[in-house]
């Protein structure tokens, strides 16, 4: 039942945390009537300006509801609490979660909220998700949507808020929609028309506990699928998921691959993207989509990302010349395989997005041979498996970040011939000395790439920063033979 039946006036509903996606739940929660009260650990400067100025605009609507927000204070059930929205950062086993469950209130994520107030012909959602990979993918498929003639937007973690999607003025053919694991957790109503899990590696298990459960709750986007599930050849866990999946009858399972599709499949023959899953005899019959050259950039995990994209759009009907024309329009976002500058004879490309060992690996197969700029934050993360695979393309490696001893022991263990620089810094300064270093152990023919294969915040506000200051120290490289 969609929540534009339920009775927002005067419902008590505390919104876990402020922030990107808990201050939009308050305002359009205030919006319905609904008398709201914000929770957030914190209480420091920027949470009480955040605070101030959600409860004064509020307060200057003569329509809707309340709101108040509570500071320093996220463990404590308010009293007469109805429902709870949280943003996706707070963890399941919080002390707030615990109350409710005790005292039997419902706990929805942001898009939950989204999903319930979708009116009676919304658009139909396409929906990515996996470990790595989901934001390219949302916007690949975006961009062949937009081809089609489709009115379409790219959401969730991205572009457009699904709030702000669902309940502006704008209409939508059909949305793409990305969705973390954290969003999908507190989204048990979600439906979508079709979704993809890309892959699935180790990731935020401190906030699902283990991996099973993370997979769970990936996998909880094929739930109540009605035409496709989208899953990985090369990953049988997604696969898995499918299996395991309550779709609607006649939803089928469609698989992509790199290489040669089975039926059912999408897949890539001789340079070609070709489909035997949406034709009419897929015993016999591929179409072909594009080539491998439309899309930008043409690396292994790229082109996975362009072919889930192609079955979800194929799903919705888009036809084969727009998956081409789309592929070829789109533009990927900055510090993902960016290629920065080639400076005598050496690529330097900026992946600073690689901040998992799953991401850094697909990064690695693309080039070869490489000197790899790596560390930071590992966040738990183990590296022996991710050198073993890539030992034999390093012609160097420099490490940087506070967790760049646990790199450098794997690269002892598996790759004890290549020459490592290790930087005993973490200071913001520390990217033109490793630029300078690997400029060093470069030869003509070679890559210098940025897959740190860990978090960015030791050194950087985050990833994109890290990426900038590696932009930077290249193109005063590339101007003047020094960083």
């Amino acid at each position: 039942m969609g929540s534009r039946k339920v009775s927002w006036n005067g419902k008590r509903v505390t919104v876990a945390g402020l922030g990107v996606s808990g201050i939009p739940a308050a305002r359009v929660l205030h919006g319905l009537g609904a008398f709201v009260t914000v929770v957030n650990d914190g209480d420091d400067e920027r949470s009480r300006a955040q605070a101030a100025e959600l409860e004064s605009w509020a307060a200057a609507r003569a329509e809707g509801g309340s709101i108040t927000v509570r500071l320093g204070d996220g463990a404590t059930l308010p009293e007469g609490t109805e429902l709870i929205v949280t943003t996706p950062g707070w963890r399941p086993d919080k002390p707030l979660f615990t109350a409710a469950a005790e005292a039997g209130v419902e706990i929805w994520g942001d898009v939950e909220l989204a999903w319930r107030l979708r009116g009676p012909d919304a658009a139909p959602w396409l929906a990515v998700t996996g470990t790595n990979g989901k934001t390219t993918t949302v916007r690949m498929l975006a961009s062949i949507l937009e081809a089609a003639g489709l009115r379409t937007a790219a959401v969730g973690n991205i572009g457009v808020s699904l709030l702000d999607a669902v309940l502006g003025e704008e209409t939508y053919d059909v949305l793409a929609v990305e969705l973390s694991s954290y969003q999908l957790h507190w989204a048990p109503s979600l439906r979508a028309h079709s979704a993809a899990v890309l892959n699935l590696a180790p990731d935020h298990l401190d906030w699902h506990g283990s991996m099973e459960a993370y997979a769970a709750d990936k996998g909880r986007i094929y739930e109540g699928n009605t035409v496709a599930c989208v899953y990985n050849v090369a990953d049988k866990a997604t696969e898995d998921l499918v299996r395991e999946a309550d779709v609607e009858e006649g939803c089928r399972a469609i698989g992509f691959t790199l290489g040669t599709p089975g039926p059912s499949q999408l897949g890539v023959v001789e340079g070609i993207l070709v489909d035997r899953a949406f034709v009419e005899n897929r015993q016999k019959q591929a179409q072909e989509l594009a080539e491998v050259a439309d899309v930008n950039p043409p690396a292994p995990h790229n082109v996975a990302n362009a072919l889930a994209a192609a079955a979800l759009a194929r799903a919705f009907g888009v036809e084969p010349r727009a998956v081409r024309d789309g592929l070829r329009a789109f533009r990927p976002d900055p510090h993902r395989i960016e290629l920065v500058e080639d400076v005598q004879g050496v690529v330097y490309v900026d992946d600073s997005k690689a901040t998992n060992t799953h991401a850094a690996e697909a990064s690695l197969a693309a080039y070869d041979p490489i000197v790899w700029i790596a560390g930071g934050l590992a966040k738990g993360a183990t590296f022996d498996e991710l050198v073993a695979k890539s030992a034999e393309r390093l012609r160097g490696v420099v490490l940087i970040g506070a967790d760049r001893a646990l790199i450098r022991e794997a690269l002892a263990r598996h790759a004890p011939e290549v020459p490592v620089v290790d930087l005993d810094r973490t200071d913001t300064g520390a990217m033109s000395a490793a630029v300078q270093e690997a400029a060093r152990l470069a030869r003509p023919g070679d890559t210098v790439l940025l897959a740190p294969a860990c978090a960015s915040m030791d050194m950087f506000a985050n990833y994109n920063k890290r990426g900038e200051a590696f932009a930077d120290a290249v193109r005063t490289l590339a101007a003047t033979g020094r960083v």
